[in-house]
């Protein structure tokens, strides 16, 4: 392509493909070796001139930090010492009986809606169970929802189960 050029990193000597938006400018290539020898480089260099040599000594500057500082207090560790936030809350365990649980033995004019058994948070769930069935029709989702259903209170029960009743239907 005519848009694309290539130069030798100026860190490790390596041919690499310039990025089209900073042609001319980029000298190092995607590596962090090189990003960070690039970085350094930088900051170097800034460092350097004579309106910078100065900037983290003398009075008005620690004035500055300490001004920051108390307009951000807490920055440096608020960050490390927060807690993970859960995305959701946390799952009550049910408890599982044989006898009322199991919807798979009833018919459909008896069972409840697929509404009633996932609840309006499991659309997920139920477009992947469609995808899945590759069905959309509601009753058949109903059937696989309740196989599957019955399937996880025997895999939490610890009772043995039947291959066959895992198949989703189409």
């Amino acid at each position: 392509m005519a848009n694309k050029s290539k130069t030798k990193c100026l860190s490790c000597g390596e041919i690499f493909t310039v990025d089209v938006r900073n042609r001319g400018r980029q000298k190092y290539c995607s590596k962090p070796a090189c990003r960070a020898a690039a970085k350094a480089l930088r900051q170097r260099r800034w460092r350097e001139q004579p309106q910078n040599q100065d900037y983290f000594r003398g009075p008005v500057h620690v004035q500055r930090v300490r001004v920051w500082r108390t307009a951000h207090p807490g920055y440096w560790r608020a960050h490390r010492r927060r807690k993970p936030v859960a995305l959701q809350d946390a799952l009550e365990p049910k408890t599982l009986s044989k006898s009322g649980d199991c919807l798979l033995g009833q018919s459909v004019q008896q069972a409840p809606a697929l509404q009633d058994v996932l609840g309006p948070q499991d659309p997920v769930l139920i477009g992947l169970i469609a995808q899945l069935t590759d069905s959309t029709l509601q009753d058949s989702i109903a059937v696989t929802v309740r196989r599957l259903l019955e399937l996880g209170h025997d895999i939490l029960s610890g009772a043995t189960h039947d291959a066959r009743k895992t198949t989703p239907t189409p």
